[in-house]
């Protein structure tokens, strides 16, 4: 069963989402927050295994609550809802260690998805909006660019085709297909890259690697 928190301070978004959630028997809402205060007070409660959180809220927006949940002992994983308009709020939730993103408009069976492939360790993010948000905010003239190269120098060219295709958005089971390895070995692969380039998460990893110029789809 994955425990599901419901952050959004719309209650008809709250209400919809609740609604759509349980329509699956593998899924458990287990509280809801109106702010991103309310949200670390519920995953302070409950057991959460997934945060859904809005990013524009009152006293404490998305992006500062998803810092807070994941700081927590047993920190649940985020998945931050957004609109294409606030784009720069979006890539600040993935480097405050959000696994992934969602569209308000998403379809529902896409959200429910969403939920199971983040809970399973995999990063989710809207395929169109995250390359255009990740090329827009990374330049290779960036300081930021110049630190991700030095720390990709630590990976073994093995990790660093991985990272190339995590970069891209493909799951584990893609990477393996891709790469030509088992899936279990594309996951202590990523182990090691995470532990490499200090990074929290897989979409962290993925920014970090789009910083430095590596997995640019085409």
């Amino acid at each position: 069963m994955i425990n599901v928190l419901v952050v959004d301070d719309d209650a008809l978004v709250r209400l919809g989402l609740v609604d759509l959630l349980t329509t699956d028997p593998e899924l458990t809402v287990v509280g809801e927050a109106a702010d991103g205060l309310a949200a670390v007070e519920q995953a302070g409660r409950h057991r959460v295994d997934i945060a859904l959180v809005d990013i524009r809220m009152p006293r404490m927006d998305g992006i500062a609550a998803t810092r807070r949940l994941r700081a927590l002992p047993a920190p649940p994983r985020v998945i931050t809802l957004t609109t294409f308009d606030l784009d720069e709020y979006v890539y600040d939730a993935l480097a405050a260690g959000a696994d992934g993103f969602l569209l308000k408009d998403t379809d529902p069976l896409e959200i429910i998805r969403a939920v199971h492939v983040v809970a399973a360790g995999q990063g989710m993010l809207h395929p169109a909006a995250a390359r255009r948000l990740i090329d827009r905010y990374h330049h290779a003239e960036r300081p930021a660019a110049l630190a991700a190269r030095a720390k990709l120098t630590r990976l073994t060219p093995r990790e660093t085709d991985v990272l190339a295709r995590l970069a891209l958005g493909c799951s584990n089971a893609e990477i393996a297909t891709a790469l030509g390895m088992r899936e279990s070995t594309v996951k202590a692969h990523i182990s090691r890259i995470l532990t490499a380039l200090d990074a929290g998460n897989r979409v962290q990893a993925a920014l970090l690697a789009r910083d430095a110029g590596l997995g640019t789809p085409g």
